[in-house]
């Protein structure tokens, strides 16, 4: 059970996040209801994430499939939209369908086929991003920059998919520029996609940017940041 004073916290931090969200918005000449700050609710329980949702938050974004639905059957996101972040399988597809209105992490040309394919059987048509590689690191999946263009060709005639934008975690910063050159880079991608005007691709979402450098994020055009430690504070690994 949480104590008043956890759930004061974390109340507190959540106002924090979207107060710097918006001054980020601001500051890039934004509106600031047009960024979604989307919650990276992992490692944190259903009492939690309903608190965070009772202080205001209106989106919650999972990493796992397996904890989301066991957060889900508990009751987690009730007056919550719930998005899908993470790693996902082709096998664990299934499991998202009628649950998430977002797919943001969809790395691949076959993932991605998988999930229409699914989406199909449930007669939905699924919301998805494509995750760019900005970054080319080898320990991560998503595309190339390069590899874009051939994907929306072969996915854009799908029916029971509708891609809505792009997802991208840049590498871990190490020098002065932070990560301003991967976040300036995908915004490029974003415009000139949407310059293309695939037919059943719309460049609505630009989501990039998490707890360490989701303002540079929005500077950048990021409309969805992804925010997790900022919220909830560390998260317990070592209870893992």
């Amino acid at each position: 059970m949480m104590t008043e004073t956890e759930r004061k916290i974390l109340e507190e931090r959540l106002h924090t996040v979207q107060e710097r969200i918006a001054q980020a918005a601001r500051a890039a000449g934004r509106n600031p209801s047009d960024v979604l700050l989307v919650a990276a609710t992992k490692m944190n329980d259903a009492e939690r994430v309903r608190a965070a949702i009772a202080a205001g938050l209106t989106a919650c974004g999972e990493n796992r499939v397996q904890e989301l639905i066991e957060k889900y059957e508990q009751g987690a996101y009730t007056g919550s939209d719930l998005q899908f972040i993470g790693t996902l399988q082709s096998n664990k597809v299934k499991y998202l369908m009628g649950k998430v209105s977002l797919i943001q992490s969809v790395s691949s040309v076959k993932l991605a086929e998988c999930i229409a394919k699914e989406a199909k059987k449930h007669n939905l048509c699924q919301d998805i991003l494509l995750e760019v590689n900005i970054g080319r690191e080898a320990a991560k999946s998503g595309f190339f920059a390069e590899a874009l263009a051939q994907a929306l060709e072969t996915l854009a005639p799908l029916q029971t998919i509708r891609i809505r934008g792009l997802m991208a975690i840049p590498p871990i910063s190490t020098g002065t520029d932070k990560s301003s050159r991967y976040f300036a880079e995908m915004r490029q991608l974003f415009v000139d996609i949407s310059a293309k005007k695939y037919d059943n691709v719309s460049m609505d979402y630009l989501s990039m940017g998490m707890t360490a450098d989701f303002e540079e994020a929005i500077a950048c055009g990021a409309n969805i940041v992804r925010v997790g430690t900022g919220i909830f504070g560390a998260r317990p690994y070592l209870q893992q």
